[in-house]
């Protein structure tokens, strides 16, 4: 996939793009084969609209042919070489809870709040729910996260998060709504997949796990702070963070746009400076010109809309410190405090150049900290960015992190069903050799 397209389609502000570029929706999920009466007679609590298929295999090995995923949704998030499982046969569930807005697209349904639950015959007793990355819709994880997880015998749930794509600030009645649906979505799907899990198997999940990148890995922050009764712990990879006194994206983000243009006219030393400040990485220039024409002004723009729309400016000028109350008020409903209360191993890449890790990550690990003796791990992991579909434009000086990801989740198995701690937080240096695609060591 040409580099453009690959981060068109892959990170925190793409999802109404990625239809752009994508081939049309697949149509509606088929029914359940007969025989199978336990499952045609399954059910989720609350949703509007309800359809189930049995599979031979739920994996996106089998999914894509059948037309049980959309690959749009999942476009550019990791990288070409990735090694996944395939072979998981199971029961689908597809469908929408009762929502105002149409933003998703997917199976014609144009209805938002669509989620996707998938139950694996073979089941480990275990339940990882996911919210999407960036703007996307549900099945955004689908290779990072549903793959893996259903081969190890999870049950497994995600949501849209009841808005996608570039204009999703238009859901709402208030600056704020549209995200802070996000984390009611991702709360009403776990308690219905509980009780969808209990109806197939007969007994309720004995574990339950959130796993998120990017506005996903937000989701699972948020959640482990709000909602910890619901899950046993959880993995945040490049969670976006999200401060009513910052850091946020509006703290940074106009810094880099303005002085970006004369750093990449002349190479303006004092510009270089900005931009460091900024929270960019050194050694991470050359991923600048392509976050620049695609990523920095998109993602300021849209995101300001849902906080401030009254702002008329140019976003390069935008002061967040200097705007209205409420404002800072919107963002502070949606904002993280780091007093989680589950198992949390968080995981960001020193090459982000989307969201800084030192105004991301090593900020809500500091934010985590200070909030006591939380069960937490951070692996700050070196040359990672934040699209994994980029390694394979630049594999001589990148990694991606979903091989760590996964690590991560082995990890806290361990750690939250036989007490066996993960490796201190550390950074990890970027392998010399071997398969980065597919292997990470926290050791």
């Amino acid at each position: 996939m040409p580099v453009r397209t690959a981060a068109l389609t892959a990170g925190l502000a793409t999802g109404a793009l990625v239809a752009a570029l994508a081939a049309p929706a697949h149509a509606a999920p088929g029914h359940t084969s007969p025989g199978h009466a336990r499952e045609r007679a399954l059910t989720v609590p609350g949703a509007e609209k309800l359809v189930s298929a049995r599979l031979d295999d739920l994996t996106t090995a089998g999914t894509v042919a059948s037309g049980h995923t959309v690959p749009a949704d999942f476009a550019g998030l990791h990288a070409a070489g990735t090694r996944n499982p395939s072979g998981v046969p199971g029961v689908q569930l597809d469908g929408y809870f009762p929502d105002d807005s149409a933003f998703n697209t997917n199976h014609g349904w144009n209805h938002d709040a669509q989620f996707v639950i998938r139950l694996p015959d073979r089941w480990n007793g275990g339940l990882v729910v996911a919210g999407s990355p960036g703007n996307r819709r549900q099945y955004a994880n689908d290779v990072t996260i549903s793959d893996w997880a259903l081969a190890k015998g999870y049950a497994y749930a995600a949501t849209d998060k009841g808005n996608s794509g570039v204009e999703f600030s238009k859901d709402g009645r208030r600056p704020g709504d549209a995200v802070a649906e996000w984390n009611h979505r991702l709360t009403q799907l776990t308690r219905a997949a509980k009780k969808v899990v209990a109806s197939r198997y007969g007994r309720s999940p004995g574990r339950t796990y959130a796993a998120g990148i990017s506005n996903g890995g937000y989701l699972v922050r948020w959640q482990l702070e709000n909602r910890p009764e619901l899950y046993d712990g959880g993995i945040d990879a490049e969670g976006t963070l999200w401060r009513a006194d910052g850091p946020n994206l509006f703290t940074y983000l106009p810094s880099i746009l303005r002085a970006y243009p004369a750093y990449a006219a002349t190479g303006d030393p004092s510009a270089h400076k900005a931009l460091l400040k900024a929270g960019l990485a050194p050694g991470s220039e050359f991923l600048w010109p392509f976050h620049d024409q695609v990523y920095w002004e998109l993602t300021q723009r849209i995101y300001r809309e849902e906080f401030d729309p009254a702002y008329t400016g140019p976003e390069a000028e935008y002061d967040y410190a200097s705007r209205p109350k409420e404002v800072h008020r919107a963002v502070a409903r949606i904002s993280l405090t780091g007093q989680i209360r589950k198992p949390l191993i968080t995981l960001q890449g020193t090459y982000d150049t989307l969201l800084p890790i030192g105004t991301d990550s090593d900020v809500y690990a500091k934010l985590v900290r200070a909030r006591g003796k939380a069960p937490y791990r951070y692996y700050r992991l070196e040359a990672a960015n934040h699209v994994d579909g980029l390694y394979d434009t630049y594999p001589n000086r990148l990694r991606p992190l979903l091989p760590c990801m996964r690590t991560a989740f082995t990890a806290l198995e361990s750690w939250t069903r036989n007490g066996t701690p993960p490796p201190k937080s550390a950074t990890l240096p970027r392998p010399a050799s071997g398969d980065l695609a597919n292997t990470c060591s926290f050791s």
